[in-house]
């Protein structure tokens, strides 16, 4: 049943995906947390929900435009679910954010395949990297997948390895002017800290909850690797693209995550569509279907149980 409906494109499914987030989203500010706002907090939750309904938009886009997964809505389908495991980051505003800037900046360096205007994309995910970086300073080290997309696609051609640093400058100096203008001069100071806390490893060992999803995605990752091991070698390269950013989100995840940041969310991408990849390689149906209940079934219950246990 599952597989039916999820397992083609069809617009349902977005209508189906998009109204059951924004349901949700509501539901979390004032249900699940009982949030109270203002008027003019509305607002902004209404962009922050908007942005959030578009970065689903951009996930299919990225996907079906690169051919990552076959026809079907597989990789929506478990980014809205992972939403629902980890309805603490409708909180936090800026990693929807973030995570926004970040699926555009992946957007452009996977399309690096093409190798067509290779110099522009580099730019364009070096500016929407830095402009993540800006709702989370640890975003910052995205800047590491772009090094490595360089040494995918083209890392001879030095004038390639010059464009990050063009990027830098040119974000650095709009930034800096608009900082001028509002007056605002100790926001990069006391933004990008990089901070370390020592009760990080701590917190990881009592959210059991962020510890299983990480074992699993690395795991699930695994085992896509292997199934996909005779797939093109554009393909593979696009997918240890994939991998590495999930890295990346995991050690976001790690350092930043405390009790009322939630960066988590900057993983589901990469996350979804190594699940995504991994559920259309099992052969049998019946085994697929399976799958796909308990992945659908699961994420209810986990919230349903901390629902109780609240």
């Amino acid at each position: 049943m599952i597989s039916g409906i999820f397992g083609k494109t069809k617009p349902i499914n977005f209508i189906l995906l998009l109204g059951f987030l924004f349901l949700f989203y509501w539901f979390v500010q004032f249900v699940l947390y009982e949030n109270h706002y203002e008027p003019e907090q509305l607002v902004v939750k209404f962009v922050v929900l908007g942005v959030l309904l578009f970065s689903v938009f951009i996930v299919d886009f990225i996907v079906k435009r690169n051919q990552i997964t076959a026809t079907n809505s597989f990789a929506i389908l478990y980014y809205t679910l992972l939403i629902v495991v980890f309805p603490e980051v409708l909180l936090d505003d800026n990693v929807v954010f973030c995570s926004f800037f970040l699926l555009l900046a992946i957007r452009r360096l996977i399309s690096l395949k093409s190798l067509k205007n290779i110099k522009l994309k580099v730019f364009d995910a070096t500016i929407w990297t830095l402009i993540a970086s800006l709702f989370y300073d640890w975003a910052i080290i995205y800047l590491i997948l772009v090094c490595i997309a360089i040494y995918f696609y083209e890392p001879k051609n030095i004038k390639n390895w010059l464009v990050p640093l063009t990027g830098i400058l040119a974000i650095g100096i709009i930034v800096l002017c608009l900082l001028i203008i509002t007056d605002n001069l100790d926001f990069l100071k006391n933004h990008y800290l990089f901070s370390f806390k020592g009760d990080i490893a701590a917190y990881w060992m009592n959210s059991t909850k962020l510890a299983i999803y990480a074992i699993i995605t690395i795991i699930t990752a695994t085992l896509a690797f292997v199934k996909m091991g005779k797939l093109g070698v554009g393909k593979i390269i696009t997918m240890r693209l994939i991998a590495i950013s999930l890295a990346l989100g995991l050690i976001v995840t790690f350092l930043k995550t405390t009790n009322d940041t939630y960066p988590v969310l900057i993983t589901f991408f990469p996350g979804a569509i190594f699940l995504a990849k991994y559920v259309e390689l099992i052969k049998k149906a019946s085994l697929r279907e399976i799958v796909l209940i308990v992945s659908v079934v699961a994420p209810f219950l986990i919230l349903m149980t901390e629902m109780i246990l609240k």
